[in-house]
């Protein structure tokens, strides 16, 4: 029987994504997300930065339900804004999740920039966390990565998250 693990979302394709990820890897895992934890609390995002937003989920959500315990804050940094959105990519517009409210106001913000100038960093956090038995934390790591590019000046593509 494999060992289960708490990936840190109620997002299907996320969690069809990574089980694509570890089975091509061949790691032997039953992933499940917070809709098995029904009684998962919410965790709010307090951090100052990424790594730290993945941290506060993963640590509380292994401490609640006792699994190893997958999280990730992922988002946009453009230059031309100082880094922004960053960390608030997901309630850029005010509201969490708006992913359409918040391209139409990050690409209204970039309007009068020049395309030489609309460099961009999409940076992703991941932290896994484990528990102890007697309810502490006996590993707790983060990894994170950047991929550098450009703004288009109009929506592409299809399926994504709204940057």
């Amino acid at each position: 029987m494999s060992q289960q693990l708490l990936l840190a979302t109620r997002n299907a394709e996320k969690l069809v994504e990574l089980r694509r990820i570890l089975a091509a890897a061949e790691v032997d895992v039953e992933l499940v997300g917070l809709d098995a934890v029904p009684a998962a609390p919410e965790v709010e995002e307090t951090g100052t930065s990424f790594a730290a937003n993945a941290l506060i989920k993963a640590r509380r959500l292994a401490k609640f339900s006792g699994l190893p315990t997958i999280a990730e804050d992922s988002g946009l940094c453009v230059d031309a804004l100082n880094g922004m959105p960053g960390i608030l990519s997901a309630r850029w517009s005010g509201s969490h999740g708006d992913d359409e409210a918040n391209l139409r106001l990050l690409l209204g913000q970039l309007d009068a920039v020049s395309d030489e100038r609309r460099n961009a960093h999409f940076v992703c956090a991941a932290a896994v966390v484990v528990p102890d038995t007697d309810g502490g934390i006996r590993i707790e790591r983060v990894v994170d990565g950047t991929m550098e590019g450009c703004l288009t000046r109009e929506p592409r593509g299809e399926n994504g998250f709204g940057y």
